[in-house]
């Protein structure tokens, strides 16, 4: 896996990397240099291989990458997202592709499976021309947050409070999330993340006179803490192919307003598990988050529906028995006798 410090595709790398580890499996990550993510498998018994995954020009990382595939001598290798798919080389194994985004297929050429986690992206890639035999729907499981002491979010006492999570990057819509605030007077946002859009989310903020509403946190790693101090989760990306921020309010039962992204769409029943909004509508946003604030049963019962969902699909048990049991299926006959 050769992504960035941070992200959702990146953390459940290292969830689910762990999981397949903790029961049982023989698991060797490899990963972009990234002292954090080393420390943090290694506290849990892994022994991660760094390498450099750089750009076009990188000629010493895929050469480095199959002496050591050669030495673990794997059954199965899960190329993780672009970069790692397009320095991964052909062997004496099955090599799956995980992708997490509609992204070009042209870096997966190699692999012999490809894994979406969700149904839509898993269509899309069959829409591709990729085969449908080798193209398979498996989930993200998030973390259970459930239980955990509320944090103390920066809202003046008795606003109501409102939480957004992500990177702040023009993806994640908290310019949205932002003017929909304004139109929510005695509500208070807690945006938790970093990102390159943070100087003009800031401007946006006093440019529509809630500056002192609009809380930037950074990145944290209390995630379960803040969800656990808000009253709604907000989920403003105009770009979400999943959305794991959205299973782990559910993990919270944290009611969910989500704008209508490809993830959110695919995993939110409307009414029922969360209420979703146009793209792009501030107005609406608005408006579904004043409902669920002025109804607090119904919000109640919206976290309690969502808490069911992730229970059932995208709890660990769950994920990580269709993950082995997958990984067993196409695993090469001879290595997985091996």
């Amino acid at each position: 896996m050769a992504g960035a410090p941070h992200g959702g595709a990146e953390a459940f790398f290292e969830r689910l990397t762990l999981a397949l580890h903790l029961s049982g499996e023989t698991v060797m990550p490899v990963i972009r240099h990234d002292s954090a993510r080393a420390e943090r498998l290694a506290e849990r018994g892994l022994a991660p291989v760094t390498l450099g995954f750089g750009g076009m020009f990188d000629l010493i990382t895929g050469r480095r990458l199959r002496v050591v595939l050669e030495g673990f001598r794997p059954a199965v290798v899960v190329a993780w997202m672009n970069r790692a798919a397009r320095f991964t080389p052909r062997g004496d194994y099955t090599l799956i592709g995980r992708l997490g985004g509609y992204y070009s297929l042209k870096y997966y050429r190699r692999c012999d499976h490809l894994v979406g986690n969700t149904r839509d992206l898993v269509r899309w890639i069959a829409a591709q021309g990729w085969p449908e035999r080798r193209v398979h729907y498996l989930p993200n499981f998030a973390s259970d947050l459930a239980g955990a002491a509320p944090a103390g979010l920066p809202a003046p006492p008795g606003a109501r409070r409102l939480l957004a999570i992500g990177r702040l990057h023009a993806n994640k819509g908290f310019d949205v999330a932002i003017r929909a605030l304004a139109e929510l007077p005695g509500a208070h946002l807690s945006i938790a993340g970093e990102g390159p859009e943070r100087a003009a989310l800031e401007t946006l903020a006093r440019e529509c006179g809630v500056a002192e509403r609009v809380a930037f946190l950074g990145w944290r790693e209390d995630v379960g803490a803040l969800l656990a101090a808000c009253e709604v989760f907000v989920c403003s990306s105009r770009h979400e192919p999943l959305g794991n921020i959205v299973l782990e309010a559910w993990s919270a039962a944290r009611p969910v307003v989500a704008a209508a992204a490809q993830g959110p769409t695919e995993l939110i029943a409307e009414g029922e598990t969360g209420l979703l909004v146009p793209l792009e509508d501030p107005p609406a946003m608005a408006r579904a988050i004043r409902a669920l604030l002025d109804a607090p049963d119904r919000a109640a019962q919206l976290a309690e529906a969502g808490r069911a969902a992730f229970e059932r699909d995208f709890a660990e048990a769950p994920v990580l028995a269709r993950w082995r049991a997958f990984l067993r299926a196409v695993a090469r006959p001879a290595a997985r006798a091996a």
